[in-house]
C-alpha cells in the first residue's frame, strides 16, 4: 500500500484555522492531506457558474524535526500528496490554472506537530508523468516499454525470489498504459486479479512475487514554464481510453 494508504481510512482530524493541533508523536502524512484538503476547499473560488478555480503551488511547511523525518520518505510522498491533490479536485470539480507543484519546508517558527500550508495559483504548463512506484522508489516511464523483473537484463531490476528474471512489462504510448506478464512462472495479478495482459488506470496496482508495482499519472507543473493557460480540470482532462489521467486526445 502507499505511504497514505492506511491513514485515508477514517483518520482524518480537523485543521483550525491554518495549524494542525500539536501531537506527541510529532506531524503525521495524514495531517498534511487534511490540511491539503482544507487548503484547497478554502482558497476554491467560484468564477463561473461551471468553473471553480483552486490553487495549484503548496508550500507545506513544519517543524525542522518533523521535516526531517518527511523529507526522509522522499519523492514517493510528494507523488502521493499530488495525486491526493488531483483527486480531490476532480472529485470537488476544481479547476487549476497548471500542474500541481508541492514544496516541503523546514520552519523553525513551528512547534512539531504543527503544519501551515501556503498556496496560490500559478499559470503553467502542465507535464503528464507517468511513474511506477516500487518499493518506495519512483520510475518514470520514459520508454514505451520497461521490464520488470529480477534479472540484470530487466530495465528495472527488483530484489524478489518470487520473481521471474523478465516477470512483466509495461507498455506506454504516450497516452495510456498496459500491463503485460512475459510468461512468468508465478503469474501476475493486477488490482488482486490475475492479468496477462490490460490497461493500467491510475492508481493500479500490479503484484509480482512479494512486490507491489502502483502506476500513477501525475499532473506536474513543468519547471520553469510559466505561460498563459487554459484552466486545468482534473476530471475533464482524463483520456478517452479506460478514464485515463492525462491530456486530452
Amino acid at each position: 500500500m502507499g505511504i497514505l494508504d492506511n491513514f485515508e481510512k477514517g483518520l482524518e482530524r480537523a485543521v483550525n484555522g491554518a495549524f494542525a493541533k500539536t501531537f506527541r508523536s510529532g506531524l503525521q502524512p495524514v495531517e498534511i492531506t487534511s490540511a491539503l484538503r482544507r487548503e484547497l476547499d478554502t482558497k476554491a473560488a467560484v468564477v463561473a457558474r461551471d468553473r471553480i478555480l483552486a490553487p495549484n503551488r503548496f508550500t507545506v511547511r513544519m517543524s525542522a524535526a518533523d521535516y526531517g523525518r518527511m523529507d526522509a520518505l522522499g519523492v514517493t510522498l510528494i507523488d502521493e500528496l499530488t495525486a491526493l491533490v488531483q483527486k480531490h479536485g476532480a472529485e470537488q470539480r476544481y479547476q487549476f490554472t497548471g500542474g500541481i507543484t508541492i514544496t516541503l519546508k523546514n520552519d523553525r517558527s513551528l512547534s512539531e506537530g504543527m503544519v501551515q500550508i501556503d498556496s496560490n495559483s500559478v499559470t503553467s504548463s502542465v507535464n503528464w508523468t507517468p511513474v511506477l512506484e516500487i518499493n518506495g522508489a519512483r520510475h518514470e516511464l520514459t520508454k514505451a516499454r520497461t521490464v520488470i523483473g529480477r534479472g540484470s537484463d530487466a530495465d528495472i531490476t527488483i530484489d524478489d525470489t518470487g520473481t521471474s528474471r523478465r516477470h512483466v512489462e509495461i507498455l506506454w504510448d504516450g497516452a495510456r498504459a498496459q500491463v503485460r506478464d512475459l510468461g512468468s512462472t508465478n503469474g501476475s495479478q493486477l488490482n488482486g486479479e490475475a492479468v496477462t495482459q490490460a490497461i493500467l488506470e491510475p492508481d493500479s496496482v500490479v503484484t509480482i512475487g512479494r512486490t507491489r508495482i502502483v502506476f500513477r499519472v501525475l499532473a506536474q507543473a513543468e519547471a520553469d514554464s510559466p505561460r498563459s493557460a487554459q484552466p486545468v480540470n482534473p476530471d475533464t482532462e482524463r483520456h478517452d481510453m479506460g478514464g485515463f489521467w492525462g491530456p486530452r486526445a
